[in-house]
């Protein structure tokens, strides 16, 4: 008898303990990478209503568009929440990063802005004009230049296009690629300088207000929260969807940031 009730009482602290390490696992936070400025501000409120449904997220903020990345394949980050598809494909192509991605985010349209100049059309022969150096987002800057009537790219340069893709330049441009957190501070300079939306919010620049040139709404580079492959049909990734998607966070970004920033579901 009492041999029985010392099995019955192992079996029960054991499968307490499997219990309590399952709600141990439960409350460990889902991590998150972000960049500084609207996707961390956003990811707060994302946070904020995942938590209502259970999901406990950690907000990792960097100051850089390699750094995500590489802690999200390192098993540092569980997500990550910063780029668009252009440079996540270069990134999967280029380090071989076994990611995917579960949603769209938010939009924030490239804008030329300018110390020295109120429109492009005031850039002077040799103008030294900024753009991001990471490939995908170089080629947007180079893009925009083009639509703009700067420079006019080679046929089939596409969103990778490089400095050596400029196949007319009549005012003999001189493109300084920099990473793109430094372009806002190089504005002194530069004659312009192409930079991305949240970079430039970080820095205090408003795309409608600042920028001298802007994209339109609609293209290829809406924002997206990336995961490693392993990890797509877990629970919390659907949980996360559902928070960011809320119609709380759709209103928290048209208010807060107004056409600075668009949401791209």
């Amino acid at each position: 008898m009492q041999r029985r009730n010392l099995l019955q009482w192992i079996l029960g602290a054991a499968l307490g303990a499997s219990l309590a390490t399952g709600a141990l696992a439960q409350d460990k936070p889902i991590r998150i990478g972000v960049t500084g400025g609207p996707h961390a501000q956003i990811m707060e409120q994302v946070k904020k209503v995942a938590a209502r449904d259970g999901l406990n997220i950690q907000v990792v903020e960097f100051s850089d568009y390699i750094q995500p990345n590489a802690a999200l394949a390192a098993g540092d980050l569980d997500a990550n929440s910063y780029q668009h598809l252009p440079y996540l494909e270069a990134q999967i192509k280029d380090r071989g990063y076994k990611f995917t991605h579960i949603a769209y985010t938010v939009t924030f349209p490239m804008g030329v802005y300018s110390k020295k100049i109120k429109s492009l059309d005031q850039l002077k022969q040799g103008a030294r004009v900024g753009v991001p150096n990471d490939p995908t987002n170089g080629g947007r800057g180079l893009l925009l230049l083009q639509n703009k009537g700067v420079i006019k790219l080679k046929p089939n340069a596409g969103l990778k296009a490089t400095p050596l893709d400029i196949a007319e330049n009549p005012k003999k441009i001189r493109i300084v690629e920099l990473d793109a957190a430094q372009l806002p501070r190089s504005l002194d300079d530069l004659d312009a300088a192409a930079i991305n939306g949240n970079y430039a919010e970080s820095a205090g620049l408003s795309p409608t207000k600042d920028a001298i040139a802007m994209e339109g709404p609609k293209g290829p580079y809406a924002n997206l929260i990336a995961i490693r492959e392993a990890d797509k049909g877990k629970p919390w990734v659907a949980k996360l969807v559902k928070a960011y998607h809320s119609p709380e966070i759709k209103q928290y970004v048209t208010s807060t940031f107004k056409e600075s920033v668009i949401t791209a579901w």
